[in-house]
């Protein structure tokens, strides 16, 4: 799987988001937990101090023999309020009092209330919780501690019995601990905001690096479309470092590969004028070489006509003549090879076609040419196709062993292809490389143009010629663009 860097920065920003997600989570869930650790440590603080004002109780209470006390008395209930003020005098933010069974609240106090006058009253709001707890202590006779959760605060009721000589009596403290309030509230505010502030801004910048990055990658994708086939554009800077290391390095690229084209333009042109002047060689050595012999034939006639009788005289014109038809051929075939025509395609059906190709070379005593043809018909030059197929089966009937030639058409995807083949020795391994070169034959006696005038016919159909070799059949193959009748 092909990686992608804007691919990488967009998982980047989800993993920014998904730990502060959990971040926040964290910090909430400590939050959480120093919330109830706070609630614990009150629950605690609570119950001791109902424990010191039973402690206190016993001491206000201890020698007491005047019997039972009147729980309406106002100076008892002054005593009592005096015995829970001084329990809770060093415990802040703790209030409480003494409950009895029958009478209700008998005592009130909260000496560390820091509002502007002292509470002297049972919260109203809150008598039938402490009315509950006192009750629960007294029935398990042993201290109870109550809480009661809500929004923004949790409320600790702690009661105890309490001995002596008022019956069925039971003391009480109560604190609050507000979840949404204090230094710890503020901190995970503090922290949540830092958090909150850091991640949108690192979101920010992987937001902007991604449409930056994806920006510069779009222009330089159009500068590439907008550029020609095989060029390299000239890319301009970008602004971002690294990005732009690339850009220059690609930009040097492009000025090494135009150098790089320069020289291969230049050795192109070279090589090129070396192999005309090689070919022009070729073709002069050649056509040196055929039109040396027909003329020094022609000249020695010539002298002998001239020192011979009207009957020599004759002969020797007659064999000048085909001297003179020879070197005619050899330039009919040379114009054959250098002037390329453009081919005039017409409808035509393959197997009569092909019938009338044969026809000229199946001869007594010679192989059997047979036709094979799988295309009903096709659109092609039948002039310059019965050329080639002339140069192709002229070879094969004279280079055939006891088998024999076949002419066979067919299609090829796309392509007509067109084949001779026979069961001769084929083309000597020297020259196969060079088949269809001018003037490159295995018959010293030949002048070695016909294949080279098969190329020339096939590459103006805009085709191509081939000679194959396998299992010793030998077979010239000429492929042509198909083109439906």
């Amino acid at each position: 799987m092909p990686r992608s860097l804007l691919w990488r920065l967009t998982a980047v920003l989800g993993l920014l988001l998904v730990a502060a997600v959990t971040s926040g989570f964290v910090m909430f869930s400590l939050f959480e937990q120093s919330t109830a650790a706070r609630i614990g440590q009150a629950s605690a603080v609570a119950g001791q101090a109902c424990g010191a004002i039973a402690r206190t109780y016993r001491f206000y209470t201890a020698g007491w023999s005047r019997g039972a006390p009147d729980v309406g008395d106002a100076a008892l209930r002054r005593d009592l309020v005096a015995v829970v003020a001084t329990a809770l005098g060093d415990r802040p933010a703790i209030e409480g009092g003494l409950w009895q069974a029958d009478a209700g609240a008998l005592a009130y106090a909260y000496p560390t209330y820091e509002g502007g006058e002292p509470k002297t009253d049972v919260p109203a709001a809150e008598i039938s919780r402490i009315r509950g707890a006192a009750r629960a202590a007294l029935a398990e006779d042993r201290p109870q501690v109550a809480r009661y959760d809500a929004a923004a605060e949790t409320l600790v009721i702690a009661s105890c019995p309490l001995a002596g000589p008022v019956p069925a009596l039971a003391a009480w403290t109560m604190t609050r601990v507000h979840s949404f309030a204090g230094g710890a509230y503020v901190q995970l505010m503090a922290g949540l905001g830092v958090l909150a502030a850091s991640t949108a801004g690192a979101c920010l910048l992987v937001a902007m690096l991604l449409a930056t990055w994806r920006r510069h990658v779009a222009g330089i994708e159009a500068a590439f479309a907008g550029a020609g086939a095989g060029d390299l554009p000239r890319l301009a800077p970008t602004g971002e470092r690294e990005l732009d290391r690339i850009v220059l390095a690609m930009n040097e690229a492009g000025v090494r590969l135009e150098r790089s084209r320069a020289e291969m333009r230049a050795l192109s042109g070279q090589v090129a004028e070396a192999e005309r002047l090689a070919a022009v060689g070729r073709v002069a050595a050649g056509v040196t070489h055929e039109i040396r012999n027909p003329i020094a034939a022609m000249r020695l006639k010539a002298e002998m006509a001239l020192r011979g009788d009207e009957r020599r005289m004759a002969k020797a014109l007659h064999l000048v003549i085909s001297q003179v038809d020879r070197l005619d051929l050899l330039v009919r075939r040379l114009l054959a090879v250098t002037e390329r025509s453009c081919p005039h395609p017409v409808d035509t059906d393959l197997a009569p076609f092909l019938d009338a190709c044969a026809a000229p070379h199946r001869r007594p005593g010679g192989p059997a040419v047979r036709v094979d043809c799988a295309v009903p018909a096709a659109r092609l030059d039948r002039d310059q196709m019965r050329r080639a197929l002339d140069g192709l089966l002229s070879n094969a009937v004279e280079a055939a062993g006891p088998g024999p030639v076949t002419l066979r058409a067919e299609r090829d995807g796309e392509r007509l292809a067109l084949s001779v083949s026979d069961d001769g020795p084929g083309p000597p391994d020297e020259i196969r490389h060079t088949l269809f070169e001018p003037f490159v034959t295995g018959h010293p006696e030949r002048a070695g143009l016909g294949l080279s005038i098969v190329r020339e016919i096939a590459r103006a159909h805009d085709g191509s010629v081939e000679c194959r070799r396998d299992g010793g059949v030998t077979t010239f193959r000429l492929e042509v663009p198909w083109r439906a009748s």
